[in-house]
């Protein structure tokens, strides 16, 4: 790439929105470009049965094309007890998804909760959610939320 193209400018959509940018620029350039809050991610939309690609927030390298598609938000249904939900966030914490779960949440000190969940992105398919912890999730995403009281 001649220092004329990595200068050049493209134009990119994000959230809808049309932005110029540098042909060659960081994934931090690109969150303040668009004006993307600290607790969300960014994703470029990728063709065909693949995950979209996560642009971290930080000082990588990205090389964009003329039109590309990013979008930071955007309703992701999981599953939680069997129950359809919409979730805005592309993060949960374990209180977050136990709250879907059980919206009259219980309380007590005997009142414990089993946090499970299965197709996952690739950076955690499956497994168990601890409290305190918080998982990235993605559309189809299934939590099973048990609760146990202990005696």
């Amino acid at each position: 790439m001649t220092d004329q193209q990595q200068h050049a400018e493209v134009r990119i959509h994000v959230d809808r929105e049309v932005f110029p940018s540098p042909m060659r620029t960081t994934g931090a350039a690109l969150y303040e470009l668009a004006g993307i809050p600290k607790h969300r991610d960014l994703f470029r939309e990728v063709e065909g049965d693949q995950e979209d690609e996560l642009i971290p927030w930080d000082d990588s390298v990205v090389e964009l094309k003329e039109d590309e598609h990013f979008y930071s938000q955007k309703a992701i249904a999981i599953i939680v007890n069997g129950q359809k939900k919409e979730v805005a966030e592309t993060k949960l914490s374990f209180v977050e998804v136990v709250k879907y779960a059980f919206p009259n949440l219980p309380t007590g000190d005997n009142v414990m909760f089993t946090v499970r969940y299965r197709h996952g992105p690739k950076q955690n398919p499956n497994g168990t959610l601890l409290e305190g912890e918080a998982v990235r999730i993605k559309n189809g995403m299934i939590f099973d939320v048990t609760q146990t009281v202990r005696s």
